[in-house]
């Protein structure tokens, strides 16, 4: 019988890996796609041959200076911030083993908030404004891993109140600041905490950081299988659980800043992403953190692209898209899993 028990799982692992590959690979072309209709897309259409010619670098026309100088960095940007907040969504998902947590809940997107909307008050340029967002962002992860941590009894849900705290705190500053700013900088503060990746004329270090944040995540990936089982489990099982969450933790907060200078604040992405993979492929984080970077990414970069041709000339500010997916979604997840 126990032969009997293990057979049916070898022939069900194969199944498992074969499905986790197909996911992977369609999330695969979707980018492909995605990217395509970003690069392609918009006021001036251009066609697949002209798209090519202008990637290749070999063309001189205005289609393919629109699309070297901004198209492209556009559509780079909402992609590496979408992967971004998808990792760490799901590397704060399984660290606090808590389906609601997210660099949003945890206040680090309030903290960078805070710093980029004092910068703009304060008449700074883009350049001035990145760095007041990141600033703020690392502030405040500071702070609530600070607070936390207490008199050193440093537990999920202490972590998780206190974000709760911090992000309300950081709110109530952001309001007190679109209170006192003139009528000629509402507009674009506003844009900035609802997401505009109009601006983001800067992509590749984002980029850079997603592939090295997906680099430095994924060898920890068997541990974080066994932290999702519950600290004693894993601390039974030889994981240094607070070395672990200490490296967890300021990973998820880096990718969060990076992505919240980038495109501003964002909703909705690493809450929802994780939690969509996890129902295609399971729970396992070998498979899960690469499969929710592809999806973040392609799922801000098509919400971009619509929000810049849906009503154009006008231009949606991306965050409101993510929520009108983000919203119904989480809904209907939890309608479907109501435990």
């Amino acid at each position: 019988m126990a032969h009997g028990q293990a057979a049916m799982r070898n022939t069900g692992l194969p199944s498992v890996r074969r499905r986790a590959a197909a996911v992977l690979a369609g999330l695969v072309l979707a980018a492909l796609a995605t990217f395509t209709w970003s690069l392609s897309a918009g006021a001036l259409p251009v066609s697949f041959d002209d798209l090519l010619t202008a990637l290749s670098g070999a063309g001189g026309s205005m289609e393919s200076d629109i699309i070297r100088s901004l198209r492209l960095p556009r559509a780079v940007a909402a992609f590496a911030c979408g992967g971004l907040l998808a990792l760490a969504g799901a590397l704060m998902q399984v660290l606090l083993r808590n389906p609601l947590a997210d660099p949003y809940v945890l206040g680090i997107s309030g903290g960078a908030a805070v710093g980029a909307l004092g910068a703009i008050l304060a008449g700074a340029t883009a350049g001035w404004i990145d760095a007041g967002a990141f600033i703020g962002a690392l502030g405040a992860t500071l702070l609530v891993f600070g607070l936390a941590h207490g008199d050193g009894s440093w537990t999920q849900t202490r972590l998780l109140l206190t974000g709760v705290i911090v992000a309300a705190g950081c709110g109530a500053a952001v309001a007190l600041m679109l209170s006192l700013a003139p009528e000629g900088r509402v507009k674009g503060m506003l844009f900035w905490l609802m997401g505009d990746a109009s601006g983001a004329t800067r992509p590749w270090p984002a980029l850079g950081l997603l592939a090295i944040g997906l680099t430095a995540a994924l060898p920890f990936a068997r541990e974080l299988n066994l932290l999702a089982r519950g600290e004693v489990t894993a601390r039974a099982l030889g994981v240094r659980v607070g070395r672990l969450r200490g490296l967890v933790y300021g990973l998820g907060s880096l990718l969060t800043a990076v992505a919240v200078t980038t495109v501003g604040s964002v909703g909705f992405i690493g809450l929802i992403v994780p939690h969509l993979v996890r129902l295609a492929i399971g729970n396992d984080q070998r498979l899960l953190l690469p499969a929710a970077t592809l999806a973040g990414g392609v799922l801000l970069c098509a919400a971009d692209t619509a929000a810049r041709t849906v009503v154009a000339p006008i231009q949606l500010p991306v965050g409101v898209l993510t929520a009108l997916i983000g919203v119904p979604v989480f809904l209907f997840l939890l309608a479907r899993h109501p435990r």
